[in-house]
């Protein structure tokens, strides 16, 4: 599996398996800390609960509107779809415009690559309207030159885990059947790859291993989502936590993006209630990882897991990582400078991952 740290990205991917493994995860971080955090490293936590049951975010995020105008200037059109009314979900598909135009030309076929992905926010926050996803999902959709279908989940801890897990098959079960024009026109549905960025990411992790599991007929759920075929998985920054603490939590507690009371908080509000951190929702390396996984290989699915060298998760997503390549998955590492989510802010780490991105999906 090929671990890439370099300042030239279009030479990082040369192959999706190879012998290499990762530095041992807590190499450069103590081991020890006599505080895990004090009261000035403390978050506050932007949600509250009400004596009725509801709770009440305090953290509000910028959202944009949908743009299926055809004479926007931007490059990609969006339009809102209902997915589950009764769970007030829907999805935010993206087009670029210039599928649009080539339409009209004569016997032009147009097979665009389709990516679901699912936003992070630690499962509690963000919205597939808000703002930073919006522009995100534009970008990945006029440089990837793909159709990208943002995915409205349930939040918890009103929908605590595995509503999110669920709200993802349900996306995919919808894929199956829709007749949405801008899919059915221009959509290649036999090139899906379902990608999240941290918490997004790890609901597209437990999406891939629901979709593998054994239906009545004993047919894998993959093989009965035809036409859609799914590729790959991209995990960008997955969120992962554990009761342990590993090397990169405590050398990065004071992370001013990714704090370890941050994290804690987030899977208190959105784990099933009476389990710990090392549930499988929250630690995929628990008992040596899922038994699906082994359905992942045989379906040859290629996952790439990226992330960044100052994120305080750094240690799981490399342990994460190399289990994956260890069960015999076609595994893909790219780990950077930068901390948690860095390219949805940061416009040139952003076009390094763009480049990882292309050579992932559009190679053979």
């Amino acid at each position: 599996m090929p671990l890439f740290k370099t300042t030239q990205p279009t030479i990082l991917i040369t192959s999706l398996i190879s012998s290499h493994h990762f530095p041992p995860f807590n190499s450069s971080f103590p081991t020890q800390a006599s505080s895990i955090m004090s009261n000035d490293q403390q978050i506050q936590p932007g949600i509250v609960s009400n004596p009725d049951g509801t709770y009440t975010r305090s953290i509000q995020f910028p959202s944009t509107p949908a743009t299926p105008d055809h004479n926007t200037p931007s490059p990609v059109l969006s339009k809102d779809i209902p997915l589950n009314p009764k769970n007030q979900t829907w999805l935010r598909i993206y087009l670029p415009k210039h599928a649009l135009n080539e339409s009209s030309t004569p016997n032009l076929m147009l097979n665009l690559p389709l990516i679901v992905y699912f936003h992070g926010g630690g499962f509690v926050f963000m919205s597939a309207a808000s703002t930073t996803i919006h522009d995100f999902c534009v970008k990945l959709a006029s440089e990837l030159s793909a159709i990208i279908i943002s995915v409205e989940y349930r939040l918890a801890p009103e929908n605590r885990l595995p509503a999110a897990y669920d709200d993802a098959i349900d996306t995919l079960q919808w894929l199956k059947t829709t007749q949405e024009r801008w899919l059915t026109q221009f959509c290649d549905f036999s090139c899906c790859f379902v990608m999240g960025t941290s918490a997004g990411a790890n609901i597209a992790y437990h999406a891939g291993l629901l979709a593998t599991q054994v239906t009545g007929d004993l047919s894998p759920q993959w093989a009965c989502l035809a036409p859609l075929k799914i590729k790959g998985l991209i995990l960008h920054h997955p969120f992962f936590g554990g009761l342990q603490r590993v090397g990169s939590e405590l050398g990065l507690i004071k992370d001013p993006f990714l704090t370890l009371s941050g994290t804690d908080l987030m899977w208190e509000l959105s784990l099933p209630v009476g389990v710990d951190r090392d549930h499988e929702y929250c630690n995929p390396t628990v008992g040596g990882g899922s038994s699906q996984l082994e359905q992942v290989r045989l379906a040859g699915w290629r996952v790439l897991v990226s992330g960044c060298y100052d994120d305080p998760l750094i240690n799981r997503q490399m342990e994460f990582a190399n289990m994956l390549k260890e069960k015999g998955l076609r595994t893909v590492a790219y780990f950077a400078e930068g901390h948690h989510s860095i390219e949805l802010f940061v416009e040139s780490k952003l076009k390094e991952l763009f480049v990882i991105l292309k050579i992932f999906i559009y190679s053979s």
